[in-house]
C-alpha cells in the first residue's frame, strides 16, 4: 500500500519521531523511504534596512547547511541500521536528495517530481518558537497543497 515514502527530515525531536514511523511504515510494506533535506537560507529580518545592507551568505555558509544536512542524513541512517540489526527493515531502499529552498515549496516540488506514496513528517521543525503551540507553517502549507495522503506525528 505504502511502498514510496517521502520523509522530510530536519533533525527536530518530530522529524525524529517522523522518521521511526517511516521506518515501521517501510517494514510493513517492504517499501522505499526518499529522506528530504532542505537547506533554507535564513537572511535576517529588518524590515527597516534596505535589502542592500544585508549580509549576503558566502559559500562556507552553505557548505555549514550542507554539512549539517549530511549530519542529520547519516543519523536516519544509523536509526535504520539500528532497525536492521534488531531485525526489521531488512528489505528497504534508502535514497537521501538534498535541495536549496523554501521547505514546503521544495517538499511540494519532490513529491510532483516523483511517484510518493505517503509523505510522513513531523509536526513542526526544530527552527519554530511560536509554532511550537500550534501546528508547524511548514506542515500546514504542505498538508493544504499534497495531492497525497500525509502523515504527521507530533
Amino acid at each position: 500500500m505504502y511502498n514510496r515514502i517521502l520523509l522530510p527530515i530536519d533533525g527536530s525531536n518530530h522529524s525524529k519521531l517522523a522518521a521511526k514511523h517511516a521506518i515501521d511504515i517501510t517494514d510493513r510494506y517492504n517499501g522505499d523511504i526518499t529522506v528530504l533535506f532542505v537547506i533554507e537560507p535564513n537572511y535576517p529580518s529588518l524590515p527597516v534596512l534596505p535589502i542592500a545592507t544585508l549580509p549576503t551568505p558566502d559559500d562556507n555558509y552553505y557548505d555549514e547547511l550542507r554539512d549539517e544536512g549530511n549530519r542529520i542524513i547519516e543519523e536516519f541512517k544509523v536509526e535504520i541500521e539500528k532497525n536492521q540489526l534488531g531485525g526489521k527493515c531488512q528489505n528497504i531502499n534508502f535514497n537521501t536528495i538534498i535541495r536549496e529552498g523554501k521547505p514546503h515549496i521544495e517538499i511540494l516540488e519532490t513529491m510532483k517530481e516523483e511517484n510518493f506514496d505517503l509523505l510522513v513528517m513531523g509536526a513542526s521543525s526544530r527552527h519554530s518558537t511560536i509554532e511550537r503551540l500550534t501546528l508547524g507553517s511548514v506542515t500546514e502549507m504542505v498538508i493544504r497543497e499534497s495531492k497525497i495522503p500525509v502523515m504527521i506525528i507530533p
